[in-house]
C-alpha cells in the first residue's frame, strides 16, 4: 500500500480537477494561464538578472541556469495539457479531411486515444504487463525513486535562513524539481480523455489545430493588396 500513494495522489488530483472544473471552468482556465505566465515571467526575470549580474558586475548565481532549465521543463509539461485543452497543438490534418465524415470522426477519436495512451504509458508502464509486455517504470516510478532517495539538485540551494528556520538540507531536493513530470503527464492524459468525449459528442473536431494555417491565410489574403 505504501507504494500506491503516488498513484492515488495523481488520481485524486484528476478527480478533484474534474469536479472543480464542472463548476468553475473559467476559473480553472485562468489559473492555468496564470501559472504559465508566472513560469515564463520567472524564467525571463532570472535570465535577465543573471546577464546583468555577469556582464555588469562580474558576478552571478551559480544555480540560475539549472533553475531556468527546470522552470522551462515545468512550462512545457504543464503547457501540454493546457494546449490540448485549448486546441493549440499544431498537426497535419490534410489527409483525414478527405475522408467521409464518419471515417473522419473515427480518425479523430483514434488520434485522441493515441494521445491518451501515450500520456498514460509515460506516466506508468507497469500496466502493460497485462498484455504480456515486458515493461515497467514511468514518470511516477521515476519521481518516487528520487523522493525516497532525497537527493539534492546540483546547484539550486535553499537560502541560509530557510535552512536554519526549517532545518532542511542545503540543496533543493530533486523530487521537488521533478514533481511536474507526473503532474504534467497526468493532466495531458486527462485532457486527452476529455477530448475523446468532446469529439464523440460533437463539441470539437480534433485534438490538434491543423486547420489553423488555412484560417490565417484566409483571414490575411488581402492584407498586402494595398
Amino acid at each position: 500500500m505504501a507504494g500506491l500513494w503516488p498513484y492515488l495522489a495523481i488520481l485524486a488530483l484528476i478527480v478533484g480537477l474534474h469536479l472543480i472544473e464542472r463548476r468553475h471552468a473559467e476559473a480553472v482556465t485562468r489559473l492555468e494561464e496564470n501559472i504559465l505566465a508566472i513560469l515564463l515571467a520567472t524564467i525571463t526575470l532570472v535570465s535577465f538578472s543573471q546577464v546583468i549580474a555577469r556582464y555588469g558586475f562580474n558576478s552571478g548565481w551559480s544555480g540560475a541556469l539549472e533553475l531556468t532549465r527546470i522552470l522551462f521543463a515545468w512550462m512545457i509539461l504543464f503547457g501540454m495539457g493546457y494546449g490540448l485543452k485549448q486546441g493549440l497543438h499544431l498537426g497535419v490534418d490534410a489527409a483525414i479531411r478527405l475522408f467521409p465524415r464518419p471515417v473522419f470522426r473515427i480518425a479523430a477519436l483514434f488520434g485522441a486515444l493515441c494521445t491518451a495512451l501515450y500520456a498514460i504509458i509515460l506516466l506508468s508502464a507497469d500496466w502493460l504487463s497485462i498484455f504480456g509486455a515486458n515493461s515497467s517504470g514511468g514518470a511516477i516510478f521515476y519521481w518516487t525513486k528520487f523522493f525516497n532517495l532525497g537527493l539534492g539538485l546540483d546547484d539550486v540551494r535553499y537560502p541560509e535562513w530557510v535552512q536554519e528556520t526549517f532545518g532542511v538540507q542545503e540543496r533543493v531536493q530533486r523530487w521537488i524539481a521533478y514533481l511536474m513530470l507526473p503532474i504534467g503527464l497526468a493532466l495531458l492524459a486527462y485532457r486527452s480523455l476529455q477530448a475523446i468525449v468532446q469529439i464523440w459528442t460533437g463539441q470539437r473536431e480534433l485534438v490538434i489545430a491543423g486547420h489553423e494555417a488555412e484560417d490565417l491565410v484566409a483571414e490575411n489574403k488581402d492584407l498586402l493588396k494595398d
